[in-house]
């Protein structure tokens, strides 16, 4: 057995990088990602490792470095992006660009979402560098780390412009990247949720149109009121619960291990294939938004507007709705749907941008089964299962292009925290990062040591990954 690296010189390591990472205010817009690409690529190449910056607009750029193999299997990418959401109009209790530690955790916008992946990420290709390579030990396949900017306004600059203008850089037969999750419930380690599939964004714009004129005469055509009606009619309009087999699997093996026993009840109807039973576990998961998500198609109003003074009402108001769809549905019949439910030839919908559909990535490859033989040799009988996140990530656009993408924010968090992404006092406890670097190092190091099957073996044996 190879011996494992000094683990608290290593975590000491990785907070050092993670506080620094987060010192960069690299919020898009604008993003300004530039010189914390500099700095990344700047700890690459004096650690040895062959290292590329590349600068896709004005203060934007990529880092993508590589740990060669020898090429008997394909590569395997670590992907994570650099920049972050805002703090406009929220109340810390810490400078969200300082990298403070206090109360066990590192505190920092992007703490969470994703320089901490980041900071794993590099720590962990710092590892490979000298506990693999440096020994005389290659490994079977390239390591390749990618940060990516742009990833929180869509990823135009990112992994979609690396994959259009430098393919060859980032084709792999495998990625790790954010997504997924390792839940943390009153101090015990839940399960962890792989991410191998994502709901389908589409943004929609919902109109409405009223007789305008003198706000001295109310008007019963108001646009505005005709708007909130339909907003209202939205809100209250139920999509049917449909199950994807990527879901399935999921409440299928967390039901076992859920701490409420009412919810993994409702896990346990949702997951059969009875409608009635379905509709009731769906029911009850409403009260854990996050996985209610995952039954059903979802629409959210976001913008409104309309009117432009007190005593002018407006011919039209409008709101912009972030919809997302389950893989393989269609955005026609659902908007169908919304519109039946508004009931007002007044009021318009009209679909606007689109993400991708992806292929999910199955749960029987070898990067999947390095996650779990990972995770369970940390924590041994951790629950590990794929999963379908209601957001969109990256690794749709590697699905797209043949990559088999993985999601899986590596630190085992508590719900109270991980409510904190993207909002006010985002931190990281050093423990959980402790538990996050040793994870995908091990699933590095395993992909990297050549043992499991190639992918013609495996596809021979388990078939390919169905949606």
């Amino acid at each position: 057995m190879e011996p494992e690296p000094n683990w608290d010189a290593a975590l000491e390591e990785v907070v050092a990088h993670l506080r620094r990472l987060l010192q960069f205010k690299t919020v898009n817009p604008p993003g300004d990602e530039l010189p914390l690409a500099r700095h990344l690529a700047a700890v690459l190449d004096a650690a040895g490792i062959e290292t590329r910056l590349i600068e896709v607009a004005p203060s934007r750029a990529a880092v993508v470095a590589r740990l060669r193999g020898t090429g008997n299997r394909e590569p395997l990418l670590l992907l994570a992006h650099t920049d972050v959401v805002g703090v406009e109009g929220q109340q810390w209790s810490a400078d969200p660009f300082a990298g403070l530690v206090k109360d066990g955790c590192v505190y920092g916008r992007g703490a969470i979402d994703d320089k901490g992946m980041l900071a794993v990420n590099l720590e962990t290709m710092l590892l490979l560098r000298r506990e693999v390579v440096a020994r005389g030990r290659p490994a079977a396949r390239d390591v390749v780390f990618v940060a990516t900017p742009d990833e929180e306004t869509g990823g135009a600059l990112g992994v979609k412009w690396l994959l259009e203008h430098h393919p060859n850089l980032v084709r792999g037969a495998c990625a790790l990247n954010e997504g997924g999750r390792v839940r943390l419930h009153a101090g015990r380690l839940l399960f962890a949720a792989v991410q191998c599939a994502e709901k389908v964004p589409y943004r929609l714009r919902l109109v409405a149109s009223g007789s305008g004129g003198h706000s001295m005469i109310p008007r019963p055509g108001n646009a505005i009121c005709r708007l909130g009606r339909a907003l209202a009619a939205i809100a209250a309009h139920e999509e049917a619960v449909q199950l994807t087999p990527t879901m399935r699997r999921f409440f299928d093996a967390v039901q076992a291990i859920w701490p409420d026993n009412a919810q993994a009840a409702a896990m346990r109807d949702v997951a059969s294939r009875d409608a009635a039973r379905q509709r009731a576990g769906a029911a009850v998961l409403g009260a854990l938004p996050g996985l209610a998500a995952l039954v059903q198609n979802t629409v959210t109003p976001t913008t409104v507007g309309g009117g432009t003074s007190s005593n002018v009402v407006p011919g039209e108001a409008w709101a912009l709705l972030d919809a997302r769809l389950l893989p393989g549905e269609e955005i026609g019949p659902f908007v169908q749907r919304l519109s039946a439910a508004i009931g007002d030839a007044d009021v318009r919908l009209e679909a606007g941008r689109r993400g991708p559909d992806s292929p999910a990535s199955p749960a029987t490859s070898p990067l999947f089964e390095a996650i779990a033989d990972t995770a369970r040799e940390l924590s041994p009988g951790l629950a590990v299962a794929p999963f379908m996140s209601p957001g969109m990530t990256e690794s749709a656009l590697l699905r797209v292009a043949g990559i088999e993408a993985y999601g899986l924010l590596p630190f085992p968090l508590e719900q109270e925290d991980e409510d904190r992404m993207h909002g006010p006092d985002e931190r990281l406890p050093i423990e959980s990062l402790r538990f996050g670097l040793r994870l995908v190092y091990g699933v590095a190091r395993r992909l990297a040591s050549g043992s499991e099957p190639t992918a013609g073996e495996r596809s021979a044996f388990y078939g390919r990954g169905t949606r």
